[in-house]
């Protein structure tokens, strides 16, 4: 029964992880998403303020390509989603190396 239960708690763990590698996935699409709505909003005669390109390059890497190459909307998106997936993949084997080291 011990074995059994001690199974249960590793799929439980791992269903978890993917849940929440799933959750920094959409906190990257709200991301991406947010800044299309603030630009297609913003007024296109007006620069854009420092402390706004900074923060859209840090929340939205695919911004940084953007500057050299054209983007559309979608690939931004869906870059956003990978490297916000990417990073939460990251964080949550850290998470669980730091958790079971413990």
């Amino acid at each position: 029964m011990q074995g059994f239960v001690r199974l249960f708690d590793q799929d439980s763990e791992r269903c978890n992880k993917k849940y929440r590698i799933a959750m920094w996935a959409a906190a990257g699409f709200l991301v991406a998403s947010r800044w299309a709505v603030y630009f297609f909003v913003a007024r296109k005669d007006r620069l854009i303020e420092p402390i706004v390109s900074t923060l859209a390059r840090l929340t939205c890497p695919v911004v940084n390509l953007g500057s050299h190459f054209p983007v559309g909307l979608y690939l931004a998106l869906v870059a956003n989603v990978a490297t916000y997936a990417l990073v939460g993949l990251v964080v949550e084997t850290l998470r669980r190396q730091f958790k079971h080291s413990n």
